[in-house]
């Protein structure tokens, strides 16, 4: 059995929690200042409440951080300032960039691992993954305390920030493709043709994030799909609908302007052409 301090048991955080429980380790969690959800969360997931961090810590060998990506430095820090000097999880949506700070300048145990969860909250016949990046000891021990589990661990790397770095990619195409269907519904129902949107949208090729060896094709066109995006930028503005998402995506498009027309390039040149000069 592993004891590990799970900081804080939101709707993800209390189903890992119950998984960790289920595999037969001790899930600790403080409770000061934490909502009634929260604290019923935590008794479904059967954790144990601890009366401070300090006490919870010097009882764990592992922390696990899974908070909103706002609080993830404030609870990285918190747990540095009891020198903690387990295995650091860092369960976060985060950029490598802020990962990388916590294990590199914060430092809140021996060894930071970084983690990121794919899916929905796992159990109730739930599945999701569970990549982490880290030292291979330190990784080690966090896979062991998923096995046979609903969490399934996907090691990228030792390298802290590849899961993050995953996420952030990942997460780039997802919440943006989510919100862009709110305002293209928007527009349609502004107009009274949502019904024949949702129709149309019905036949689309949907696998778009998993196909990128369609790019070029996209690349090709950017010349003309750039004006095609300030023209829905246009409609978007008389039905006073946010515009940011449509004129940022004409904007995006400018860097495959000289890729008008070669349908049959690389999609590594054409991924390349999206870096800044500076990079």
């Amino acid at each position: 059995m592993t004891v590990v301090t799970v900081l804080h048991p939101g709707a993800m955080g209390a189903a890992v929690s119950a998984e960790l429980v289920g595999g037969g380790h001790e899930v600790l969690w403080v409770p000061k200042e934490r909502s009634a959800e929260t604290r019923r969360r935590a008794r479904d997931a059967r954790a144990t409440a601890c009366d401070s961090l300090a006490e919870a810590l010097s009882r764990s060998a592992v922390v696990l951080s899974v908070c909103p990506p706002q609080a993830a430095e404030d609870v990285a820090a918190a747990v540095a300032a009891h020198a903690f000097d387990g295995v650091y999880v860092d369960g976060n949506a985060i950029s490598p960039q802020r990962v990388q700070r916590i294990a590199e300048g914060i430092r809140p145990g021996a060894a930071v691992v970084d983690g990121v969860v794919f899916g929905q909250p796992p159990g109730e016949g739930r599945t999701a993954r569970f990549y982490v990046a880290g030292s291979g000891s330190a990784v080690d021990l966090v896979a062991s305390l998923f096995t046979d589990t609903a969490l399934h661990v996907c090691r990228v790397g030792d390298m802290v920030g590849s899961a993050s770095a995953l996420k952030m990619a990942f997460a780039s195409y997802q919440k943006a493709a989510r919100t862009l269907a709110g305002v293209a519904h928007a527009l349609a129902d502004a107009h009274g043709v949502g019904e024949q949107l949702t129709a149309e949208a019905e036949v689309m090729v949907s696998a778009i994030l998993s196909d990128p060896e369609y790019l070029p094709s996209v690349a090709a066109r950017a010349w003309r799909w750039g004006p095609e995006m300030e023209e829905v930028a246009d409609a978007l503005r008389a039905a006073d609908l946010p515009t940011d998402l449509a004129e940022a995506t004409a904007s995006v498009l400018t860097h495959w302007e000289k890729d008008r027309g070669q349908y049959d390039l690389p999609v590594a040149h054409v991924l390349s052409q999206l870096r800044s000069e500076r990079i």
